[in-house]
C-alpha cells in the first residue's frame, strides 16, 4: 500500500543540529525539548537519536510524555517542564528518576506529601517577565529555605523562560535576563535561560543549561536568520503526490468557494493531502510547494483531503509525481507564514493519517 502522505524524519539531521547548538553554546549543557512528540517528529526515535549523540537531558511537558520515553527504555535525564499535578504523579516521577520543574507553591505542597526518604530532583522555575508560569523572583529566599529543610531534595537548578527572545535587541529580553541574574546573585545552583531563539540571539542567555527546541528540528527561530545561515538542517520532509492533472480555461474557478480564478488556460494539479492531514485551511493562494524540484503555488482553498496547484511552471507534471510540502529546499518556517502561523504549529498539527519514516545515517529505521 502506497501512503498518501509521508513525513520522512532524518535523525542524523537532528543529531547534526544538536552539534550546532553545542557550537553556539560551548560552555552550556543541553536539555533538548522533545515535548509534543518531539515537535511532531516522533518522541521515541528522536529521543533515542539525541541520547545516542550524548545530549545531557531531555525535556517534556508532562508525565505522560516522560512515561512514553521511559517505557521505550530511554535512560537520559528527563525534566517535566510543567511539573506534576497530583501526589500520584509526584510519586511516579520519583520512581522514574524524573526531574520535576516546580513553578508554584501548590506543587510544593504536593511534593511535601512524599515520604521524607524520597529522593526528588527538581528545578525551580522563576517568572522573570513571561507571566505564564513561575515563582515571583522575590520568592528565591523562601525557596532556598525549602531546600534547606528537605535534605533529600536535590536542586538541579533555576530556570526561566523568555517572552521575546526572537526579537534581537529587545529591551524586554535584556530586562528579563538581568532580573533573573540579579535575583539569583550569590545563590547556588545551575541556571537555564535560553531556548532556541535565546541561545542564538542572546549570548547572555547561554547559561549553565540551554533548552533548544525548534533549532533541533532544523528551523530558524529568528525572523531575520534562515536555518541554512545558522548551519541547521531540516529534519522533516513532508510529501504527497499528484492524483490528477487537468487543464482549465481562463476565468474558470477552482475548488470550494470559487476563490481561485484561472488567469489563463493552465494546468491544475490535485494533491492527495488536506486539512485532515494537518495542512491548514488557512493557507493562502500562492503558498509554495515543490514539484519536480520547482516551486509551484497553491491555487484554491485547502479541502479535507486535497489541495490544488497552479502547475504552469511545470506543465510536464504527471499523476504520481511527488509533491513536497516542506523540507530541504522549502523551509517549514517559510511555508508557515502563508497561513499566518509558525513552523511549530505545522509540525505539531500533523495527524494520524500521515505515515512517518525515521531515517538514520545508514538508512530507514
Amino acid at each position: 500500500m502506497i501512503p498518501r502522505v509521508t513525513a520522512t524524519v532524518d535523525l542524523s539531521a537532528v543529531q547534526h543540529n544538536l552539534q550546532v547548538v553545542r557550537t553556539l553554546a560551548p560552555r552550556s549543557r543541553v536539555m533538548a525539548a522533545v515535548k509534543a512528540a518531539a515537535y511532531g517528529h516522533g518522541a521515541v526515535p528522536v529521543a533515542r537519536a539525541l541520547e545516542a549523540a550524548g545530549v545531557d537531558a531531555l525535556a517534556v511537558a508532562c508525565l505522560e510524555e516522560a512515561m512514553e520515553l521511559r517505557q521505550a527504555h530511554v535512560q537520559a535525564p528527563i525534566a517535566l517542564l510543567e511539573g506534576v499535578i497530583s501526589s500520584e504523579e509526584a510519586a511516579l516521577a520519583v520512581y522514574e528518576r524524573l526531574q520535576v520543574v516546580v513553578h508554584d507553591h501548590w506543587q510544593l505542597a504536593l511534593l511535601d506529601e512524599l515520604p521524607e526518604s524520597s529522593r526528588l530532583s527538581l528545578w525551580f522555575k522563576l517568572d522573570s517577565g513571561m507571566h505564564r508560569l513561575g515563582f515571583p523572583l522575590s520568592d528565591v529566599p523562601q525557596l532556598q529555605r525549602v531546600l534547606r529543610e528537605r535534605p533529600n531534595w536535590k536542586l538541579c537548578g533555576w530556570l526561566t523562560h523568555l517572552a521575546c527572545a526572537d526579537e534581537p535587541g529587545s529591551d524586554f529580553t535584556a530586562q528579563q535576563i538581568g532580573a533573573f541574574d540579579a535575583a539569583l546573585q550569590g545563590v547556588p545552583g545551575a541556571r537555564s535561560i535560553g531556548n532556541s531563539a535565546g541561545l542564538i540571539a542572546w549570548p547572555q542567555a547561554r547559561a549553565d543549561w540551554v533548552r533548544p527546541g525548534l533549532a533541533l528540528y532544523g528551523c530558524s527561530p529568528l525572523p531575520d536568520r534562515s536555518a541554512q545561515s545558522l548551519g541547521l538542517r531540516p529534519a522533516m520532509k513532508l510529501e504527497s503526490r499528484l492524483i490528477a492533472v487537468r487543464w482549465f480555461e481562463a476565468g474558470e474557478s477552482i475548488g470550494y468557494g470559487r476563490r481561485y480564478r484561472c488567469p489563463a488556460r493552465m494546468p491544475i494539479g490535485v494533491v492527495a493531502v488536506g486539512y485532515a492531514d494537518g495542512i491548514h485551511r488557512a493557507f493562502a493562494d500562492g503558498t509554495p510547494v515543490l514539484v519536480q524540484g520547482q516551486r509551484v503555488p497553491f491555487a484554491g482553498r485547502v479541502s479535507m483531503d486535497m489541495i490544488t496547484l497552479d502547475l504552469r511552471a511545470v506543465p510536464q507534471a504527471q499523476v504520481g509525481d511527488t509533491v513536497q510540502l516542506w523540507g530541504p529546499g522549502l523551509p517549514a518556517e517559510e511555508v508557515a507564514a502563508h497561513a499566518d502561523t509558525i513552523a511549530y504549529e505545522l509540525f505539531c498539527g500533523l495527524t494520524q493519517r500521515v505515515h512517518f519514516r525515521h531515517l538514520h545515517a545508514a538508512g530507514e529505521d
